[in-house]
C-alpha cells in the first residue's frame, strides 16, 4: 500500500484495455496514475501525453522513438515501476507472462489479463465471486471478458441456490473494432475446434464448484459478444425469482428489447446516447424478456462488450490486492459510482440495477 493517500498504479500496455484502465485509474479518489508504458509511437500516445499522463519507454530503442516522435519519455520500466505500488499489464497475448520476473524483482504487486494462464499468478479475479480471496495477494489474473460476464451471471445464480448446471453456446466477435481493417473473417463462421471451449474452465479457475459447459464460435462482427445459456436449476421457480437473483448484481443490466434493444449495435448506442466514455458497456446487458423459465429449466441471453466488461473489475483487483479494501461491495459500490454504472442507467444510483 502507498505511503500516502493514493495508492500508485501503472499500466503496462496501452491498447484497447490499457487505455480503459488509464482513464478508470484517474476517476478513483483512492488512485493515482504512475505512469503507462508502451513501445507504440502513434497516436494512441500522444492522446495519454495530452492527458497528462506520465509515459515510459519499453526499450531503448522504442524510447529514442518515441522522443524522436516528441513524446516526452520519463524513463523504462524499472524507473516506473520505483515509482508505483502496483502495475497493470495490458500487453498482448503471452508477452505479460514475461514481465513477472521484473515485477518480482522490484517488489511490486501486479494484475494480469485473461489472455495469460491462471498458473501464473495461481489466482482468478471477478469482483463478486471471490474478492476476498484476492486481499493482500501479491498478483492476480482478471479473467477474459466472456469468462467474465459467465462468472457474474452465474454467480447471481448460485448465490441465490438456484445454480445446479449451465451449458452455453458464445458467438465471439472476430476481431477488436479499431483493428478491424488488419485483420478478422469475412462471410463465415468459425467454430472453435474443442468443446468445452476454453471459457468454462476458465470459469472454474474463479469458482471451482461451477458445473459449466461452453462451446464457441467466432462470428464476423467487431461490437462485441452474445451468449446464450442452458441452466440447470436446483429447483422450478418462477421467472421473477430469476430476475430477482440477476438484480443483486449491480453489473447485469436488465434490458428489453420491446425497448428498442434488440440487437448489439442498438445497446452500443444506447451506451453512447448515456454519455458512456468510449460507449463502454461495462454490465452484462442480459434480455429480461427474452429469459424463459420452463420447470427447472432456465434460458437466457446476454451481450458482453468485450472492450469494457473486464475495466471495474482491474479496478476492484487493485483495490484487493493492496489491501485498500478489503470488503468486496464496499469496493464494488465505490467503483461502479466513478465509473456511472447504475447511475447512468437508471438514475438510481450505483448499485441500481438497469431495466430498460
Amino acid at each position: 500500500m502507498a505511503t500516502s493517500t493514493k495508492t500508485r498504479v501503472a499500466v503496462n500496455g496501452y491498447g484497447v484495455i490499457g487505455k480503459r484502465v488509464a482513464e478508470a485509474v484517474t476517476r478513483q479518489d483512492d488512485m493515482i496514475l504512475a505512469g503507462v508504458w508502451d513501445v507504440t509511437t502513434d497516436w494512441r500516445l500522444h492522446i495519454a501525453a495530452e492527458r497528462g499522463y506520465r509515459l515510459f519507454g519499453a526499450t531503448p530503442d522504442s524510447a529514442a522513438a518515441m522522443r524522436t516522435a516528441g513524446l516526452a519519455i520519463r524513463g523504462g520500466l524499472d524507473d516506473l515501476l520505483a515509482v508505483s505500488d502496483i502495475i497493470v499489464d495490458c500487453t498482448p497475448k503471452k508477452i505479460a507472462a514475461q514481465n513477472i520476473t521484473t515485477y518480482r524483482r522490484q517488489g511490486v504487486k501486479f494484475i494480469l489479463q485473461g489472455g495469460e494462464k491462471h498458473e501464473v499468478t495461481g489466482h482468478s479475479f471477478v469482483a463478486e465471486a471471490n474478492f476476498a480471496s484476492a486481499v493482500g495477494r501479491d498478483a492476480t489474473r482478471v479473467v477474459s471478458c466472456n469468462t467474465t460476464s459467465m462468472v457474474r451471471t452465474l454467480t447471481a445464480l448460485k448465490q441465490a441456490g438456484l445454480l445446479r448446471k449451465a451449458r452455453g453456446t458464445l458467438l465471439r466477435r472476430a476481431t477488436d473494432p479499431w483493428e478491424s481493417h488488419l485483420g478478422g473473417i469475412m462471410n463465415t463462421l468459425v467454430p472453435e475446434p474443442n468443446i468445452p471451449s476454453h471459457q468454462g474452465p476458465d470459469a472454474q479457475s474463479v469458482d471451482p464448484e461451477l458445473d459449466v459447459v461452453t462451446m464457441a464460435v467466432k462470428v464476423p462482427e467487431t461490437l462485441g459478444h452474445l451468449h446464450y445459456w442452458s441452466v440447470e436449476l436446483t429447483k422450478p421457480v418462477g421467472k421473477d425469482d430469476i430476475l430477482d437473483a440477476f438484480r443483486t448484481s449491480s453489473r447485469i443490466a436488465l434490458i428489453r428489447m420491446d425497448s428498442g434493444l434488440s440487437a448489439l449495435n442498438a445497446v452500443k448506442e444506447w451506451m453512447a446516447d448515456l454519455g458512456r466514455l468510449h460507449g463502454d458497456l461495462y454490465e452484462v446487458a442480459l434480455w429480461e424478456d427474452m429469459l424463459t423459465v420452463q420447470g427447472n429449466e432456465l434460458f437466457y441471453a446476454y451481450m458482453v462488450d468485450n472492450q469494457a466488461i473486464v475495466i471495474p473489475e482491474t479496478i476492484d483487483a487493485i483495490r484487493a490486492l493492496t489491501g485498500m479494501e478489503k470488503n468486496a461491495s464496499a469496493s464494488i459500490e465505490k467503483t461502479n459510482k466513478a465509473l456511472g454504472i447504475g447511475i447512468s442507467l437508471t438514475g438510481r444510483g450505483a448499485g441500481g440495477n438497469a431495466h430498460l
